[in-house]
């Protein structure tokens, strides 16, 4: 058995200094379900699980410079739609819809201040994304 292949990302944890806020926003935008509310909340999504974790505002860190995650949907429609939304409903949002190559996307910022992308892929740009990860050698 190769355990390195069976593993398999399991979470992904969040402080924040609001989490019955940062959890609304997970479940009304992204399609969480909270499982789970208290001081710190669990959600789920597709089987995955995020974790909320309520900090003091002391506690609450500066992510680095473009740290994100991504939620993929099928269609530039979709991504389009989201972004209407998002905006309608008062997201913070980070940028316009745009294409980088590797498809359609935008960013956004959740309470408690984590990054999110939405993309899709249906536009991606097969001959022109590689470029993205190859070594600039100028």
């Amino acid at each position: 058995m190769n355990l390195r292949q069976q593993a398999r990302l399991n979470h992904l944890s969040f402080p924040t200094a609001n989490a019955a806020e940062t959890a609304a926003f997970f479940e009304q935008y992204l399609g969480c379900e909270i499982v789970a509310a208290g001081q710190h909340c669990l959600l789920k999504r597709n089987g995955f699980d995020i974790v909320l974790e309520q900090v003091d505002g002391k506690e609450v860190p500066v992510w680095p410079h473009n740290f994100h995650f991504g939620l993929e949907v099928d269609t530039l429609e979709n991504v389009q739609t989201l972004y209407q939304e998002f905006l309608e409903g008062g997201v913070q949002m980070e940028t316009a819809v745009f294409n980088n190559s590797r498809g359609s996307r935008f960013f956004c910022r959740a309470p408690g201040g984590v990054l999110i992308e939405i993309n899709t892929r249906e536009d991606m740009q097969q001959d022109k994304w590689q470029k993205l990860f190859q070594e600039d050698t100028q």
